[in-house]
């Protein structure tokens, strides 16, 4: 199977748009785009580099609302936080699938604001282990007819849901730093970075594959969320977008590997993180990740959300054919 390549919906923002969420998405599968996603918060506060306004349609309303206005384009989630309980993400999780079909795809990552977590009163609880336990909790309650379970954080006796997760859940783990990829091999079926430097995901996805190979297992599903922006050039591609911004919070990254000067201070630094330029650009670009053997790149175009038909038909006419081609034979 080729690689395969999705939209960020613009479901948040200033430029969020029921119409843009819905039209946008059936567009993006006339084109071919296998997947589109969505962001989970539940107290959004932007990254600065994106602007203030915290408008933001719940993840799972949004994909209803999609996956009942299109017919097979796959409904990924980039990432869902820990702040449900794991019963009710399993009951919206039955019924997503029940309503729109077996084409969810999983991401679960520990979430950015500590505010979200906070007004929950568990922002004292330690999300890596709430992951954990979620997860575990799912695959449980999703594949069995009745579960009980005693955790450390979640106990329940003799839950049972009608209609069941239709297949089996396949989850993976969002994060780009190496103890993502730990997790990701401990009890994950993918790894599914955001934003993440081309020279830090080769750096990763070494340690995940070798990983795995250690463990006995198959290679792990790999993909990545790059900013991206694409237009007839790549000066008027740049300007639409706040490098600043990007190059801010890249330096702020703990754990991605620098470049030589040991700052990011170029958009150039950003390279596999930030995706910027012509058709021919953006293609040159994905044929890096295609040459890691990437499986999934979803383009988040949150800077291009004002001109997102655009946009979604430059990616869908112009790159996607060629990079089918180019990855033909992965």
């Amino acid at each position: 199977m080729g690689t395969e390549y999705g939209l960020l919906l613009p479901h948040f923002g200033g430029e969020a748009s029921k119409d843009k969420i819905i039209e946008g998405s059936r567009r993006a599968e006339q084109l071919g785009f296998d997947s589109v996603w969505v962001r989970d918060h539940l107290v959004f506060h932007p990254h600065g580099m994106e602007g203030t306004d915290h408008t933001h349609i719940d993840a799972f309303v949004a994909m209803a609302a999609v996956g009942t206005a299109t017919k097979k384009i796959k409904l990924g989630t980039g990432s869902l936080i820990p702040h449900r309980h794991p019963l009710l993400l399993a009951m919206m999780l039955n019924s997503l699938a029940y309503m729109v079909g077996d084409r969810l795809v999983l991401s679960f990552g520990l979430g950015t604001f500590q505010q979200e977590f906070d007004a929950l009163g568990i922002g004292e609880w330690p999300r890596d282990e709430v992951v954990r336990e979620q997860v575990d909790i799912l695959r449980k309650v999703t594949s069995q007819d009745h579960t009980s379970y005693d955790g450390k954080f979640y106990h329940f006796e003799d839950a049972g849901f009608k209609p069941k997760y239709p297949g089996k859940l396949e989850i993976w783990y969002a994060g780009a730093t190496p103890a993502a990829v730990r997790r990701a091999l401990e009890y994950c079926d993918g790894w599914l970075p955001g934003r993440i430097t081309l020279p830090t995901y080769r750096k990763r996805v070494e340690k995940l594959r070798a990983g795995a190979a250690e463990q006995g297992r198959p290679r792990l599903h790999e993909g990545c969320i790059p900013i991206t922006s694409i237009d007839g050039d790549r000066a008027t591609a740049l300007k639409k977008v706040n490098v600043e911004g990007l190059l801010a919070n890249a330096n702020k990254q703990k754990f991605w590997v620098k470049p030589a000067s040991g700052t990011f201070s170029k958009w150039e630094d950003l390279e596999g993180s930030f995706i910027v330029g012509s058709p021919d650009d953006v293609v040159n670009e994905v044929r890096k990740y295609l040459e890691v053997g990437i499986d999934h790149i979803v383009f988040d175009l949150r800077f291009r959300y004002d001109e997102w038909e655009r946009s979604i038909d430059l990616l869908g006419k112009e790159v996607l054919p060629r990079v089918r081609k180019l990855g033909a034979g992965k």
